[in-house]
């Protein structure tokens, strides 16, 4: 007896044995049961999925004659023992009538067959017309067809395959129970494989089967053949190595092993694999797309672990690979690999293009950016003596001093060098982290000029003079609009960013404004007294003046002072800064125990970034022992955990002093206590309304306002982001 090849002798002969397509099974098992049959079925999909044997199921099951079951017999399991069901199973079954639409297009081929069918059955119970490949026919060959198979004889069943349903006209289609048969994904082709080669006695290893299932590309038909091949190549068994050879495709093995060398940051190993690779004649470029398929599912792996496939049989591998990288890793070596697949065909060879892809995954890692420096901030504002104090520098930011201390700023300005005013140094205690400071504005540094430095004229002295009065009387204002002396000294020693800044074309109308009330515009104010002899200065750092915006004066002052001090710019109104807000030093709590309160003073400090920072800002402190940091943390959020952030978290907390092992505890989050990230939110939101607050009441907006109609966006007014 001759040989029989696997995909011809493991054809499934009833719908109990059919693989992967359990919807349609259900669908054609329920209508043979209960009798509710259709003239004509149409069967789609790719190549080697069932769609004949489907076919010839449903014909023995319109046909079988087993003893008992007498004309009526139809029957969704076939015994395949009677005579028409083993006339089926050999092709010899007179009343089932197979045709290649592909062999026979032709409009008079079409009419030769529908002439027969008019005629009863000869040995079956159904004629049973089985076209395969329909969509070759001729547009004649369908019109011929339509009648018929809108109302065929009852004895006739129509049943039509194809592998491009698009192809069909309406007018069959709608004439046409539908059946799409699914592909066939790689881990049902290798249990079906395995299954298989048991029965057949053949040795095989499953990493090779997971090549075949994979190579087979969802056909059942092409799995079994490719099988067939690797047997006889392998001299009567199924080796990996084998298979690898025959198929002449890439073994997977060695892209695991370059994704563990990206892993392990090890550019010696990574380029020892690729010299590895070029040994055996890869295609590149599809190196680098397995390569990129990886990192797709080590990212699925991250978020989602359950849902990682295991088309390749390596599903453990990749989730162990997955807690190696980070997940701002994974997207860029993705975005690399993708862009480097489309700059290969620029460059002088592939694997050049390959290692020079793999390299700059590794040059750009987010790990390989040097950490800046981190500076805590101090809890409480100590003050400081002015013999032990540095002096101010122009590139250094300052704070604004309070009311009853401008008047000495004036006298230091009228008698030392001018310094420019830092229109953006504002304190904010509630801020995160520290900025440099940035030069002021030079119109308003000319404004301040002429009136300190006119000789042979006594409206400087004048103006000073106005100037004193405005601000002893604006000193009486609520503490709500000044900040405390003590605080604006320490903020003074910690450069500070701005709360909030202004879109540019507020502050270029606000120049424009400064401009139309220059000193040499303006006249003369009223004779005052002559202002007193100015104390001899202490040596004490040197302060620098600050914008009249910080002082928000009376509104019976708000005319004359408008007139007589110097314009200054909308971008130079600070908020006051929450003094309850301030950043807790890390320093300050070294050797004590950490509660929440104080997690969130001095989370800024530990200077996270990145996923990491993302991370910790969503926990709440459950408890500190003095060796071990319990973090609750929600579990919408638990997807983000990972062991590279635990372990940053811990080596941040040791290089302030604090050694402590962190334990993620996922758990609701109580809604008495807020995250870093909800305080950080809800500080800015605050810092937005007390800005927009100042601004509404700043003189100089509310003269843009009256002057030119001008309107305030409180959407472009936000608060700054301080730099780490």
């Amino acid at each position: 007896m001759s040989y029989q090849v696997l995909a011809r002798k493991w054809r499934p002969r009833t719908f109990h044995e059919l693989v992967g397509q359990a919807h349609v099974q259900r669908a054609l098992v329920n209508a043979l049961d209960q009798g509710r049959l259709h003239h004509a079925y149409l069967f789609t999909g790719t190549r080697g999925v069932g769609k004949t044997t489907l076919a010839r199921i449903l014909a023995k099951c319109l046909n079988c004659t087993a003893k008992g079951r007498g004309d009526e017999g139809i029957t969704s399991t076939p015994c395949g023992q009677c005579d028409s069901c083993q006339a089926i199973d050999e092709g010899r079954f007179v009343d089932l009538i197979e045709v290649d639409a592909a062999s026979r297009t032709k409009v008079e081929d079409t009419r030769e067959l529908l002439d027969n069918v008019q005629y009863a059955p000869t040995q079956g119970r159904y004629k049973v017309y089985l076209i395969d490949e329909v969509h070759m026919l001729s547009t004649s060959s369908f019109n011929a067809l339509l009648k018929t198979l809108e109302e065929p004889p009852p004895h006739v069943k129509f049943l039509l395959a194809t592998t491009d349903p698009q192809k069909l006209p309406a007018t069959v289609l709608s004439r046409c129970l539908q059946f799409t048969l699914k592909h066939m994904p790689p881990e049902r082709v290798v249990e079906h494989l395995t299954y298989v080669l048991g029965e057949e006695g053949v040795a095989f290893d499953e990493s090779a089967l997971w090549l075949l299932g994979k190579a087979a590309e969802g056909s059942m038909r092409d799995a079994m053949s490719l099988t067939d091949q690797a047997i006889a190549f392998g001299q009567g068994a199924v080796r990996h190595v084998d298979v690898a050879a025959m198929l002449g495709t890439l073994d997977h093995r060695h892209i695991l092993a370059l994704v563990g060398a990206l892993a392990d940051v090890d550019v010696q190993q990574l380029l020892a694999e690729v010299a590895q690779l070029a040994e055996q004649g890869p295609d590149f470029a599809a190196v680098l797309d397995e390569l990129s398929a990886i990192l797709h599912r080590l990212a699925v792996a991250q978020m989602v672990p359950d849902a990682v496939d295991n088309s390749h049989g390596d599903r453990e591998a990749i989730l162990q690979l997955a807690s190696r990288f980070t997940a701002e890793d994974i997207q860029l070596y993705y975005q690399i690999g993708i862009q480097g697949r489309g700059d290969m065909v620029h460059a002088p060879d592939l694997r050049s293009a390959l290692e020079m892809t793999l390299l700059r995954m590794l040059a750009f890692r987010p790990q390989g950016v040097p950490k800046p420096p981190r500076t805590p901030l101090p809890l409480r504002a100590e003050p400081t003596s002015s013999g032990s104090a540095p002096a101010s520098t122009p590139a250094q930011s300052s704070a604004p001093l309070p009311a009853s201390n401008n008047v000495q700023a004036e006298h230091k300005a009228e008698t030392e060098t001018p310094v420019k005013p830092d229109v953006k140094a504002a304190p904010d205690a509630g801020n995160f982290g520290n900025t440099d400071a940035a030069s002021a504005s030079p119109a308003s540094a000319d404004i301040e000029k002429k009136h300190t430095q006119q000789p042979g004229s006594d409206e400087g002295a004048d103006l000073k003079e106005s100037l004193k009065e405005s601000l002893k009387e604006t000193s009486a204002e609520p503490e709500s609009r000044i900040e405390p002396p003590d605080l604006a000294a320490s903020n003074a020693d910690n450069q500070m960013p701005p709360p909030w800044s202004l879109d540019d074309v507020a502050q270029a109308a606000a120049m424009e404004q400064e401009s139309a009330f220059e000193p040499d515009a303006v006249p003369a104010p009223a004779p005052a007294p002559a202002p007193a002899p100015a104390p001899e200065p202490k040596p004490k750092p040197k302060p620098e003046p600050v914008s009249q915006a910080m002082v928000a004066p009376q509104p019976e002052e708000a005319a004359s002072e408008s007139v007589d001090a110097p314009a200054v710019s909308a971008s130079e109104v600070k908020a006051p800064a929450p003094t309850e807000e301030q950043t807790l030093s890390i320093a300050d709590v070294a050797d004590q125990l950490l509660d929440h309160a104080k997690w969130l003073l001095c989370f800024d400090s530990l200077g996270l970034g990145g996923l990491t920072r993302s991370l910790a800002a969503n926990c709440l402190l459950e408890s500190d022992d003095g060796k071990t940091l319990t973090l609750r943390l929600d579990p919408s959020q638990e997807a983000m955990q990972a062991e590279v952030h635990q372990t940053r978290i811990e080596r941040a907390l040791s290089e302030q002093g604090m050694p402590r092992r962190i334990v993620f505890v996922v758990a609701e989050l109580s809604t008495q206590s807020e995250t870093p990230r909800q305080r950080e939110g809800r500080l800015n939101q605050e810092r937005h309304v007390q800005a927009v607050d100042l601004l509404n009441h700043d003189p100089n907006i509310q003269k843009l306002q009256q002057a030119f109609g001008a309107t305030l966006i409180e959407s472009t007014v936000k608060p700054a982001t301080a730099k780490r």
